[in-house]
This record gives C-alpha cells, sequence and structure tokens, in this order.
C-alpha cells in the first residue's frame, strides 16, 4: 500500500497543479446571460476605485491592465432585457446597462436512492429551512478585500455536470444545477482555488459536508459534498491549500465535488473563472 503524502507535500502539489490551470487571465469572462457574469469597464484606474451597486446591492470593483472593472452576477431567472447599474467615481454617479441574452440550459435526469433526499420529512423541510437562512447570509456577505478572480480548478479531475442544468430528481423537477462537477474518486484531495476566509463549515442536509470561502466583495466560493474537511471556520487560506476531501455526503449519485460559485448572492458558472482549456 502506498502511504499517504504530510500535508505540506498535499499543499505543495495543489499549489503546483493549481499554477499549471490558471492561465494569464484575471478576470472571468464576460458573459452577460443568466447565470453569468456581466464584466462592466468603469474607466481607467489612474483615479481611486469606483463604486458600483445593482439596486442595493454592492458589486465587485477590480482592477485589470490599468482599468477598472465591475462584476455583476446575473441571477439564473433573469429575463432578456437590461439590467442597470450605478457607478459612483470621483464624486459623481452614472448609470451604465447591461443588455442580458438568451440562454437555454439543458435538462439533466437523475436517480436518487435516498427517497428523503427527494422527498424530505417535516422534521427535514424544518431543517432545510434553517440551513437555507444560513447559506443566504453567507452569499450575501461583502467585505472590501478586492479578491483574486483568477481561480483554479479546486480538484484534480475532468468536468461533469455543468452550471444550469434543469433538473429532474427521480422524475420530479428540482431546482437548476447551480454549481460545477468535478468528477473524482472517494478522498480525493480538494483545494482552495485563490486566497480566502473560511466564513463556514458544516454538514447540510442536501450538500453534505460543505465549505464557505469569502475572498472579498461578495465572491464567494463552496464545496460539497465533501467526506472529509481540514479547516475551520475564521481560518485563513491560500491558493493551493488543502480544504478537505471529494466525498458522497448530502444528495449525491456517487463521489465528486460540486463547486460554487456566488457573485453578489447570486450562483454564477464557475467556469467563466477558470482558465479556458486548450481547444475550448
Amino acid at each position: 500500500m502506498v502511504g499517504q503524502p504530510d500535508s505540506g507535500v498535499k499543499y505543495l502539489v495543489g499549489s503546483l497543479l493549481l499554477s499549471l490551470s490558471l492561465g494569464v487571465h484575471a478576470l472571468p469572462r464576460h458573459a452577460p446571460v443568466p447565470g453569468g457574469v456581466a464584466v462592466i469597464d468603469l474607466g481607467p484606474s489612474n483615479a481611486s476605485p469606483p463604486s458600483a451597486l445593482w439596486g442595493d446591492q454592492p458589486l465587485a470593483v477590480v482592477k485589470e491592465g490599468g482599468r477598472w472593472f465591475a462584476l455583476l452576477g446575473i441571477p439564473l431567472d433573469t429575463l432578456p432585457g437590461e439590467l442597470e447599474i450605478r457607478v459612483t467615481a470621483d464624486g459623481g454617479t452614472l448609470a451604465k446597462t447591461v443588455a442580458i441574452a438568451v440562454k437555454n440550459y439543458p435538462e439533466q435526469r437523475l436517480t436518487i436512492k435516498d427517497k428523503r433526499k427527494v422527498e424530505p420529512s417535516a422534521e427535514d423541510i424544518a431543517r432545510i429551512e434553517h440551513e437555507q437562512k444560513v447559506t443566504a447570509a453567507v452569499k450575501k456577505r461583502f467585505t472590501g478585500n478586492q479578491p483574486d478572480t483568477a481561480l483554479a480548478q479546486p480538484s484534480a479531475g475532468p468536468l461533469s455536470s455543468r452550471f444550469g442544468l434543469r433538473r429532474f430528481f427521480n422524475g420530479q423537477p428540482r431546482k437548476p444545477h447551480a454549481g460545477l462537477d468535478v468528477a473524482v474518486g472517494l478522498g480525493a484531495p480538494v483545494w482552495a482555488p485563490a486566497p480566502g476566509v473560511v466564513v463556514n463549515r458544516g454538514e447540510f442536509f442536501f450538500n453534505g459536508n460543505t465549505v464557505f470561502i469569502d475572498h472579498g466583495q461578495g465572491l464567494i466560493t463552496a464545496y460539497m459534498h465533501l467526506s472529509r474537511i481540514d479547516v475551520s471556520e475564521g481560518q485563513r487560506v491560500e491558493r493551493g491549500q488543502t480544504l478537505g476531501a471529494a466525498g458522497a455526503t448530502g444528495r449525491v449519485t456517487g463521489p465528486h465535488l460540486h463547486w460554487a460559485v456566488f457573485l453578489n448572492g447570486t450562483a454564477v458558472d464557475p467556469e467563466l473563472f477558470l482558465a479556458p482549456a486548450k481547444g475550448r
């Protein structure tokens, strides 16, 4: 039997793999569609950082290539049309609009053996509602730190179920797939894709063992169905640091990592933050 590498080796291997996957981009890809991210040019960065709001929700504002950009996460249920943000800079406020295009996501039909995960009991529903309040509060966090938006794939495996799939469990319609699945085996290491702070960790009814990381300015990532959690709430993590191991906890059909990315409180496609694969 091959021995398990120590934590230092795991950290180094994770860092190397993540560095190789990063590419050169720092901004997410502009995708003004439901479930996408609008990257909005706010002008040169030779002045103090502007601020941006969508309604009353603050937006991440990051600097890249000598310019400021606002990042707007677009909810999956957004209809085609225009969204307006308000930008405050140099003492003045102006409006910028983003045209939202149509995107049709395919269906996915899955069979779940644990029927409680499809038809929860009254006790389960009470637990689920509590957990939804907890996760909603996490997703709405907004701290002033500018995030590193060049995210790396947090586990070494092929991408399987893509973001936005319209899901049916045991023939019953459910919410769309609000994350990206990485096909890895039980116990595969899961790494932080960028620096941040662990703001929640625990065991959830649907999501199983889960870790949430706050990267700053409303960029939150989550790692679900873990078999093991190796970090603590409040802990600072760096790119490539081990968060835990992939598993099959919660509502699953088998071991994998479910990776979710949230911007301004809404789930967006994690692939937009990854360096494009060759040939993609």
